[in-house]
C-alpha cells in the first residue's frame, strides 16, 4: 500500500474548523484496480475512535464497498453562519433542492431566523430547509429556538422546518426535545459508533438516523445499522475530502430506502481537494466515479 499524507484549506470556517488533513492510502481492488481511502479523523478524536476510521480507510483501499442500489444521490447545500443574503445563495448552489442550515452557533437566534427564512425563500415552496445545531442547545432552548426557525422556513414561503439534526448533546435531550415538538428530531453526533444507535433507538431520541461512514468503521458497518432498525437514514460526510467523500456516497448508493436528500455536498466548502476533479452535486444529485489523486 501507499500512504500520502495531505492538507487542504476550507473557503469557510466551518465549526471552528479551517482546514482538513490526513493520509490517503492507495491499495488494489479486487479487480486489480487502484483503490483509495481516507484517513482523517479530527484532533479530538480518541485512539479507539480514531481506529474506526482506519478501517473505513481499509475498507476503500481494498475495494470492499457493498453493490450499488441506484445511480446517483440527492444531496442537500450546506450554509454556515453567513449574512442572509450569501446564505440564499449557498442554499440553491449545484441545484441543490434541500439546504442544511447551521444555527445555534456564535451568531443571535434572530440571526439564524433571519438567515433560514432567507434560505426557505431562495428554495421556494417546493425545497426544504433543515437545521442542524450540533447539540448546542439544552432542551427548553431547543423547544423554544425551534418554533421560531420553524415559523421562519414558513415565513419565507415553505411548509416548515424538514427536521432539526442534533438539537441537544445527549441521547435523552433528543428524546425530551422530540416529545416537546412537531419538528422530526435526527440524531448525527449522538451516532458516532455502531453501539450508539442502539441506544438513540432505546430511548426513543430520534425519527431520523445519521450515518456517517469513516467514524462508523466504514460502509459495511453502516449498512449493519441500516438493517437493524426500521427508521429514514440520512448519509452525511465528516468533512473530508473527495477521496473520503467517496465512502460516504458509496454507502448512499447501497442503502434501499433513502426518503431524504443526504450532506455529501461538503466538498464545496474546501478550498482545496485531493483530486482533480472534486466531487460536487449536479442538478442536486450525486454519482460515484472514479477520482484522480493529486496529492
Amino acid at each position: 500500500m501507499e500512504f500520502r499524507p495531505f492538507r487542504v484549506p476550507l473557503s469557510t470556517r466551518f465549526r471552528g474548523v479551517t482546514e482538513r488533513s490526513g493520509v490517503l492510502v492507495r491499495g488494489t481492488a479486487p479487480d486489480g484496480s487502484d483503490a483509495w481511502g481516507e484517513y482523517s479523523p479530527f484532533a479530538d478524536y480518541t485512539p479507539d475512535r480514531a481506529s474506526r476510521w482506519w478501517a473505513a480507510a481499509m475498507e476503500a483501499a481494498n475495494g470492499l464497498w457493498p453493490a450499488a442500489v441506484r445511480d446517483s444521490v440527492p444531496v442537500n447545500s450546506i450554509v454556515p453562519e453567513l449574512p442572509a443574503g450569501r446564505a440564499a445563495q449557498l442554499a440553491v448552489a449545484n441545484g441543490c433542492t434541500t439546504a442544511k442550515v447551521k444555527v445555534a452557533g456564535t451568531v443571535s437566534l434572530k440571526d439564524d431566523v433571519r438567515r433560514v427564512e432567507a434560505v426557505a425563500r431562495a428554495l421556494g415552496p417546493a425545497g426544504r430547509v433543515r437545521v442542524d445545531a450540533n447539540g448546542a442547545w439544552d432542551v427548553d432552548t431547543a423547544v423554544r429556538s425551534l418554533k421560531e426557525l420553524d415559523a421562519a422556513a414558513r415565513a419565507g414561503g415553505g411548509g416548515g422546518l424538514e427536521y432539526v439534526e442534533q438539537p441537544c448533546r445527549t441521547a435523552a435531550e433528543l428524546a425530551e426535545v422530540r416529545r416537546r415538538t412537531h419538528v422530526l428530531v435526527a440524531a448525527d453526533e449522538s451516532v458516532r459508533i455502531p453501539g450508539d444507535a442502539d441506544e438513540v433507538m432505546r430511548l426513543g431520541a430520534a425519527d431520523i438516523l445519521v450515518l456517517k461512514a469513516a467514524p462508523m468503521g466504514g460502509v459495511r458497518v453502516c449498512l449493519d445499522v441500516v438493517d437493524r432498525y426500521d427508521v429514514p437514514i440520512v448519509v452525511s460526510s465528516a468533512m473530508e475530502s473527495s477521496v473520503g467523500l467517496a465512502a460516504g456516497l458509496a454507502l448512499a448508493l447501497a442503502v434501499d430506502h433513502l426518503p431524504y436528500a443526504c450532506g455529501l455536498g461538503t466538498s464545496a466548502l474546501l478550498a482545496a481537494d485531493t483530486v482533480s476533479e472534486p466531487l460536487v452535486p449536479v442538478d442536486g444529485e450525486m454519482r460515484l466515479r472514479p477520482l484522480e489523486v493529486i496529492v
